[in-house]
């Protein structure tokens, strides 16, 4: 079995104790870290150094990000290609945005929205884990999403922090 983190849509310029704290709990099993964008800052990936960091930069990452990470990448896991990406645009059809960018992967992650999502259509699996900082409407609580690839496939759990960030 392999845990994977996910995270998106954190919107600071560098990692502060709360980020970093939230980020070892969260994702203490999890020996590789999708991050779908809006990091800001690509300092913000410093927090993963001992695990294996696939990212990619949104609308609102910093120049530093941009240069830096792509605007999408498939990875390939255990068997299992992922797609990943930002996403840009209004919410209501972004995942149809999401499968014409990545037709024939097992898993689309993405983010933009900051609302999470977890669910199948056909043979895909869709995961937003929302905002990693409380950056969701009406200042929700942070959230992320933990991708388990298992013999018997991919499956995902959204989790929310039990309080806002600082």
């Amino acid at each position: 079995m392999t845990q994977i983190g996910i995270l998106s849509d954190t919107h600071i310029n560098s990692p502060s104790p709360w980020f970093t704290d939230q980020v070892n709990l969260a994702f203490k099993d999890c020996p590789i870290i999708l991050h779908a964008g809006d990091l800001t800052d690509i300092s913000i990936l410093d927090v993963f150094k001992d695990k294996e960091v696939h990212a990619v930069h949104g609308n609102m990452c910093e120049q530093s990000s941009v240069r830096t990470l792509p605007t999408s990448k498939v990875i390939e896991i255990e068997g299992y290609t992922i797609g990943l990406c930002h996403g840009a645009g209004a919410r209501h059809n972004i995942e149809q945005r999401m499968w014409d960018l990545f037709p024939t992967v097992d898993c689309v992650v993405y983010g933009h929205t900051h609302f999470a999502a977890n669910h199948q259509f056909g043979g895909t699996l869709f995961v937003n884990p929302g905002s990693f900082s409380r950056t969701g409407r009406y200042g929700a609580p942070g959230s992320y999403a933990i991708l388990t690839i298992t013999l018997d496939g991919l499956t995902a759990t959204l989790h929310q922090f039990a309080e806002n960030s600082p």
